[in-house]
């Protein structure tokens, strides 16, 4: 009984024990770029309308916005589902230098239509990564099921986007707007030859494919529980075809409300990233404001990940969920009230809410699918949730188009948080 001991304290301190702190700040910075994605198409929009090169209008600059995230919806059901076939590292490892190279052709782009087929295919690229990031980060936190590792990982997108913003701010003016391109393009420099030395295969994977000795190495190594591995027919079918595994009975119920709670959370950020200054001007609160109040909501999001989690560790990522699309829908709906500097807190609240709600999906989506078919289900979650992220600018537009956005765009998202509220409440927990 003494040799699995004496094993482990052997390796304390050993290089594999070392490389261990390496697997959360490497998909860290993994979804760092998805928040460089977010934001540098929109900080170099007003750079590329004066282009007279190309002499872009604001439909296809539109276009090509769109198609970008129509690549990320493709990547993130498609490179999820092979993270479950080819492995967690070679998947993520593959995203991460596909999104970087294509990143870096959008610097040279000749012609606007080669610039979108660019944008899109990095699209596609990067779209893997958070899925495949998450599901490795998951398996490798000591509070596997939890929310504190999905949450954290988070922090990395919203990082992600200010930094890009401020970037943009000292980049763009003496270096022209693709150099913001080679910037996105730039950590991979790092962060390849870092992922190909200290990151892990997931053990959950080895061992759902019969590589039961390698996966005991590894998780003796790194200090991780092994998840048991599929041992029924049923679960090796699972196994050999996760997305089926997803529409069987088995999963079914949950799939579904997985899929329209993500699609729920993701409008969330990107429509009122798109669009909460303009609607808080049309409230009648001036443009510094209105500014201020974006920088407001990211700075919410950030401070409500790092309470989700431990939240979430308590009362479970479902519970957590459903309370946090809740209380989004509540302080949106309190937006409408206009006030003086109460509206600064009521923002910071809705940030803490809204953009904690749709990590905690993913969280309970992690904990919530056999090893199997983990990646495959945050895949499809966060797929079907892209849809959404497309859907949130053009339901902004929509309203403010009408003259609809004061009040009724605040009730809009709050509707829309409440939905997913009670998409998440119809799942069920796996025991």
């Amino acid at each position: 009984m003494t040799a699995p001991h004496t094993q482990s304290s052997s390796i304390t301190g050993s290089p594999g024990a070392r490389a261990a702190m390496w697997v959360a700040p490497l998909c860290w910075i993994a979804v760092l770029l998805d928040g460089f994605d977010l934001v540098v198409l929109g900080a170099v929009i007003p750079s590329l309308l004066d282009y007279d090169a190309w002499g872009l209008s604001t439909g296809t600059i539109t276009m090509i916005s769109t198609f970008g995230l129509i690549g990320m919806t493709i990547g993130a059901l498609v490179i999820g589902t092979l993270t479950d076939v080819i492995g967690r590292r070679r998947a993520l490892l593959y995203a991460v230098a596909a999104f970087s190279i294509l990143t870096l052709l959008c610097a040279i782009a000749p012609n606007p239509f080669i610039f979108g087929l660019l944008r899109f295919l990095a699209g596609v690229g990067l779209g893997g990564a958070l899925p495949t990031a998450l599901a490795l980060v998951n398996e490798f936190s000591k509070k596997q099921g939890g929310g504190s590792a999905s949450t954290m990982l988070m922090t990395g997108y919203h990082v992600g986007a200010v930094a890009t913003a401020a970037l943009a701010l000292v980049v763009i003016e003496p270096f022209g707007w693709r150099a913001m391109f080679v910037v996105g393009a730039l950590p991979a420099v790092v962060l390849i030859p870092l992922m190909l030395r200290y990151l892990p295969e997931s053990p959950s994977y080895l061992l759902a494919h019969g590589k039961r000795a390698e996966a005991e190495e590894i998780a003796a190594r790194y200090g991780v529980e092994l998840e048991a591995a599929p041992t029924s027919e049923a679960g090796r079918a699972e196994a050999a075809n996760p997305v089926r595994a997803l529409f069987s009975s088995k999963f079914l119920r949950n799939s579904i409300a997985i899929w329209i709670t993500s699609f729920m959370g993701l409008l969330l950020v990107y429509g009122l990233n798109t669009w909460l200054p303009t609607i808080m001007r049309e409230a009648g609160y001036n443009l510094g404001a209105s500014l201020t109040f974006l920088l407001i909501l990211n700075a919410g999001a950030v401070v409500g990940l790092l309470i989700a989690g431990g939240v979430a560790n308590k009362i479970g990522p479902r519970t957590a969920a459903i309370v946090w699309f809740t209380g989004a829908a509540l302080f949106l709906a309190l937006l409408s009230v206009k006030v003086s500097f109460g509206i600064y807190v009521m923002v910071f609240l809705a940030g803490c809410f809204v953009f904690s709600a749709q990590v905690l999906v993913y969280a309970f989506t992690s904990a919530n699918h056999p090893p199997q078919i983990r990646a495959t289900a945050l895949g499809w979650s966060a797929g079907v949730g892209r849809v959404g992220a497309i859907c949130g600018p053009i339901l902004g537009g929509v309203l403010l188009g009408a003259g609809y956005a004061v009040p009724w765009g605040f009730y809009a998202f709050a509707l829309v948080g409440l939905l997913g509220a009670i998409s998440i409440s119809c799942t069920r927990v796996r025991t």
